[in-house]
């Protein structure tokens, strides 16, 4: 059993337990790791990366109607949760995949809706997500929930004018 407290205890009363740590509630956890694929046991930015593609392939969500301002919304709600689990776990925790969720949907904005053009643009993503461009790699080693999100809205970007270019050249 702790001692009581004897400071801040105006009443003097016997505090026997300091108040609980704060935790992160479960809509954010579920909301920030994707649908908790930010929990893999290995690869977490990957599955969560798959979360993305498979939303996509929801029937006419590849409409700029739809993913547009999808995107825009989990980017201002993502930016949120991320912060809140950064406070939590630490700077740009593994269990926040919500932003490969966001950078799969920015890599296939405004391109074809096919399987061969969805498998290449994972790939890339991937690719440039681990390697972090510039400005990428710029909000990567900033603190906060919105840098979180930009790095993979970066990476996203960098994929979709890679894929732009290839579907006008082929």
């Amino acid at each position: 059993m702790r001692e009581p407290s004897k400071q801040n205890n105006p009443t003097k009363e016997i505090v026997l337990d300091p108040p609980s740590s704060p935790t992160v509630s479960p809509l954010i956890k579920i909301f920030a790791s994707a649908l908790y694929s930010g929990y893999a046991p290995v690869a977490s930015g990957t599955v969560g990366s798959l979360v993305g593609l498979v939303l996509y392939f929801i029937p006419t969500f590849e409409s700029y109607y739809v993913l547009l301002p999808a995107c825009a919304i989990v980017f201002l709600l993502g930016g949120f949760a991320a912060g809140k689990m950064e406070i939590f776990y630490g700077h740009d925790p593994p269990a926040v995949t919500i932003d490969e969720v966001l950078g799969m949907w920015v890599s296939l904005l405004f391109l074809p809706k096919t399987l061969l053009l969805a498998v290449v643009a994972f790939i890339i993503f991937r690719l440039l997500d681990i390697v972090k461009p510039w400005p990428a790699r710029f909000f990567d080693r900033k603190q906060g929930g919105w840098s979180i999100m930009l790095d993979d809205v970066v990476a996203g970007i960098y994929t979709n004018l890679v894929l732009q270019l290839a579907v006008k050249i082929v």
